[in-house]
């Protein structure tokens, strides 16, 4: 089962929280909370009820956050089954544009052959695909108006 992504915005600043306004507040268990003690959350003090104050918890929870984040250098793409941005298969990769502006960059794995995507502005492709020939496809037709009805109609026999 994936982790639950948690929001450190829905905590406020200038508030203090005890670990179960924490676990409400965020969705999460109270044993979930306690585990944080142990990787860096600091309460106020450490009688109890243990309590958090709401700037250094929205602060732990960024951080912890930002522990998860890849960035992605110019020329690669994040590929979901490695885990970690790879470059493009034989440098080849495609432009599907969605609107005049932006698109959709789509490529192969060069390490194990999975389908990668990354949003791309019309403007910046050669910015962040260096070196790496981009060939621009066309958008997809859109789906216009109604086609007539079905004569495939069971309802209405005629005997």
């Amino acid at each position: 089962m994936a982790a639950k992504r948690i929001n450190p915005r829905r905590i406020k600043l200038h508030h203090s929280y005890s670990v179960e306004d924490v676990a409400r507040t965020l969705g999460v268990h109270k044993n979930s909370v306690r585990a944080w003690l142990t990787k860096g959350l600091a309460p106020i003090d450490r009688r109890r009820p243990m309590l958090f104050d709401g700037k250094v918890l929205r602060a732990f929870l960024e951080r912890q956050r930002g522990h998860r984040k890849r960035t992605c250098l110019p020329g690669t793409m994040y590929c979901f089954r490695c885990r970690e941005p790879r470059r493009p298969a034989l440098a080849m990769v495609d432009y599907v544009p969605i609107n005049a502006a932006s698109g959709n960059l789509k490529a192969l794995c060069d390490t194990c052959g999975t389908i990668m995507h990354r949003r791309a502005r019309l403007s910046g492709v050669a910015a962040v695909m260096p070196g790496i020939a981009v060939h621009m496809a066309e958008a997809s037709p859109r789906l216009r108006g109604c086609g007539s009805a079905s004569l495939n109609c069971d309802l209405a026999k005629e005997a």
